[in-house]
């Protein structure tokens, strides 16, 4: 089967690839000794006397390279370790309620139907209300806050196949340890990032510092960006997985596919400013990396820097060849569970229309 093919081509990517970030660290740290070796030695050549570098030059240099790539990191981690759940009330999400609605009984369903099916714990299960935009993620350093949010757009335009595949694609994430390993990356960029800074920090001051803070500028950009990329392509390889996995759980290539040509549609038909500059809800810097799909990328860098492979990339891969996008349209959801639970809900919904919750409060679905 393919979808066994491209699981093992995205683990064997994705270890060359984190080989070349651990090379990319080391050769940083190299770069900016050389940059401040070169800096010195330029100017002992305007000096009009001899200037030897000084004693622990070296050692100073690795040093303050390795405190600031390691120290950033940890920073950046221990601010990430809010938690899957915290994460996602940042962004606006809710718990799930059941009760409040079938599409919210269904997708509690298919999450205890895929967990045991793939042998993992149920993670807790989110609502991102008020986003019509089809889209999921998940989030969480370990099992114990594990966090699945899917919006509300999920719920009123995907059939339960669609679900389904949605649901495996991110249960795949918290499986394969992909939301922990993002977020080591994500600690590790912004240490590279605070090389580049520190170096444009020293580099405002006049005179000698000058001279430093440049050399130590340009090494850290080198090194901040080529962190960036391979970030971004380590992303992409993990998304190629969960994208196999969720084949694999469902045995559909169908259902995570039509979600993704309904994104497809949603994104032609989208007025200005559907997915716009922005940092609150999806948009948040913190949660783009963990969607479903992802913001669209302009620009020369964008095709390297960009976290997911474009979703005409992704259903050409499920599918095999190009496939439309498919009309987006409210789905009717049916009563599920047990005959007798499905017929007692099929006739409540029939007969009291609207669910208690929402009589109780009517405007919970929007919150």
């Amino acid at each position: 089967m393919k979808f066994w093919d491209h699981q093992a081509d995205a683990r064997s990517e994705t270890r060359r690839l984190l080989l070349g970030f651990a090379v990319a660290v080391v050769v940083l740290v190299a770069a900016v000794h050389a940059a401040l070796a070169l800096a010195w030695w330029l100017m002992a050549m305007v000096l009009p006397v001899h200037l030897p570098p000084p004693e622990g030059f070296l050692v100073a240099n690795v040093g303050l390279s390795l405190m600031l790539v390691l120290g950033g990191w940890w920073l950046e981690t221990s601010n990430l370790r809010a938690g899957g759940v915290k994460l996602a009330k940042r962004i606006g999400a809710r718990e799930l309620r059941p009760s409040l609605s079938l599409a919210e009984q269904r997708l509690s369903n298919i999450v205890d139907e895929l967990c045991i099916a793939a042998h993992m714990p149920r993670p807790q299960v989110m609502v991102v209300p008020r986003t019509d935009a089809i889209n999921a993620f998940a989030a969480g350093w370990d099992e114990s806050d594990a966090v699945i949010a899917v919006t509300q757009g999920a719920l009123d335009y995907l059939t339960r196949d669609e679900m389904q595949g949605m649901v495996a694609h991110e249960l795949s994430h918290l499986h394969e340890g992909d939301t922990r390993l993002k977020m080591q990356l994500a600690g590790m960029v912004f240490g590279l990032e605070l090389v580049h800074n520190f170096g444009d920090t020293v580099r405002e001051r006049p005179g000698l510092a000058w001279w430093f803070g440049s050399a130590v500028k340009v090494a850290g950009f080198a090194g901040w960006l080529t962190g960036r990329i391979l970030k971004a392509a380590v992303s992409r390889q993990r998304e190629y997985l969960a994208d196999a996995r969720a084949v694999q759980w469902t045995r559909s290539r169908d259902g995570l596919g039509g979600v993704l040509r309904k994104v497809m549609t949603q994104r032609v038909a989208a007025a200005p400013g559907y997915e716009g500059p922005s940092h609150g809800g999806l948009h948040h810097p913190t949660v783009q990396h963990m969607l479903l799909v992802d913001v669209e990328a302009v620009g020369f860098m964008a095709r390297w820097l960009h976290t997911h492979p474009t979703l005409e990339e992704r259903v050409q891969r499920l599918y095999g060849r190009r496939m439309l996008p498919l009309p987006v349209e409210v789905v009717a959801v049916e009563p599920e569970g047990n005959p007798r639970q499905a017929g007692s809900a099929a006739e409540a919904s029939a007969q009291q229309g609207p669910t208690i919750a929402s009589l109780v409060d009517p405007y919970a679905r929007f919150m």
